[in-house]
């Protein structure tokens, strides 16, 4: 890749050969993976590191339905897989815990034709989730494995009990990510450091600070890189993505910490460790105030109670609201821009980020040193394929 000289931190003119703009989940793997590689990386947030979406308090790792197979499944399948390994490399480098656990997942099913569907779904897993040795499985039961975990009524025409889903807690990953970065030989970090505008001309990231010139330039700042990147695509006849707001609450329950994410019609019910559930989480793409809770966030919270009697009374410890960036096509938006070979998307992860950011991740610091990835993107995951969608 373009080299330049090593900055210090910016103030006034400095330069780097790789610039990663956001520090949540995508910029962090961007700079553990730019580390790995030994690439000259300076790494900025807006704010602190994980304070937007990757700051929330679900965590949920779950899998695509196993049907209908295709690159796009397939790659989220190898990512689930790996993140394990991954994060277990992290902890074992800091000493922290990222609250991995791969608990699996409980939905109800309460209609006898969606266990019709669900059978279907177990003979397809049975064929496709398979990583080496190691087999994932899709359960049809008619009782739950753990029944003081969730109402046994809410599945009349039995349960689905998937053993790839996992989770993680969102903010103990970050840390765990920020830690193995501390003592890194080629990244820094500078919080605090909004970019006002990219001239691409001459490939420099104009800050209130000063400018800091650049070889490539990894746009992974969640919604806000949609416009800083349409801003340099031309024929736009739409956004390139918008924010679409969550909300969610942890609270305090007794309850064992391996029990699977509950999920039914978009609700999420995740154990975590220390006596914690996650509740959450709505999609709001139209909002008044993107950061405050509301009414929608009490109607999960008591749609959670009469799912998982535990939670009814329980003490709430926070509620969160942020803003998740989703693509104009959903998937994840990764890639070079064809117009400007130093812009580099990452972002978009929307409700997947943190089960996929490793390796998206990594394809895009690749792609930044002129490497080959070793794994082939999904078409749908594309750059040039968003732009081509935002165009029509």
């Amino acid at each position: 890749m373009p080299q330049a000289d090593s900055p210090a931190l910016p103030s006034g003119q400095s330069s780097t050969a790789l610039l990663i703009i956001g520090g949540g989940i995508m910029g962090l793997w961007a700079a553990v993976q730019a580390e790995r590689l030994g690439i000259d990386t300076l790494l900025i947030d807006a704010g602190r590191l994980g304070q937007g979406a990757s700051g929330g308090l679900l965590g949920a790792l779950m899998p695509h339905m196993p049907d209908k197979w295709n690159a796009k499944k397939q790659f989220q399948f190898d990512s689930l897989v790996s993140l394990e390994a991954e994060i277990a490399v992290l902890e074992q480098q800091t000493g922290l815990s990222a609250g991995y656990r791969r608990s699996g997942r409980l939905i109800p099913l309460p209609k006898p034709h969606l266990r019709e569907i669900a059978l279907g779904h177990s003979r397809d897993a049975e064929a496709r989730w398979i990583a080496g040795e190691r087999h994932f499985h899709w359960h049809v039961l008619d009782r739950p494995p753990q029944e003081t975990w969730i109402d046994t009524a809410a599945g009349e025409s039995g349960f689905v009990y998937d053993t790839l889903a996992a989770r993680v807690a969102p903010r103990s990953l970050i840390a765990v990510l920020a830690a193995a970065l501390r003592d890194a030989r080629h990244v820094r970090i500078v919080e605090h450091l909004a970019v006002d505008d990219l001239d691409l001309d001459r490939n420099a990231a104009v800050t209130p600070r000063g400018e800091i010139a650049f070889g490539r330039c990894i746009v992974a700042a969640g919604h806000q890189s949609f416009p800083l990147l349409g801003r340099r695509s031309h024929g736009l006849a739409k956004p390139l993505g918008q924010p679409v707001k969550g909300q969610a609450a942890l609270l305090k329950v007794d309850v064992d910490p391996s029990m699977p994410t509950i999920f039914r019609d978009g609700l999420y019910v995740v154990a975590h460790e220390g006596g914690h559930v996650a509740v959450g989480s709505t999609s709001e793409n139209r909002f008044d105030e993107p950061f405050s809770t509301d009414g929608q966030l009490d109607g999960l919270l008591e749609a959670a109670g009469q799912l998982v009697p535990a939670l009814q009374g329980a003490p709430v410890l926070e509620r969160w609201a942020g803003l998740r960036p989703k693509a104009i096509d959903r998937d994840p938006m990764i890639g070079v821009h064809l117009d400007h070979g130093s812009l580099i998307a990452l972002t978009g992860g929307f409700k997947v980020s943190f089960g996929l950011a490793h390796r998206l991740a990594g394809a895009a610091v690749h792609l930044a040193a002129d490497l080959q990835p070793p794994f082939a993107l999904p078409e749908s995951f594309l750059l040039a394929h968003h732009i081509h969608v935002a165009s029509r």
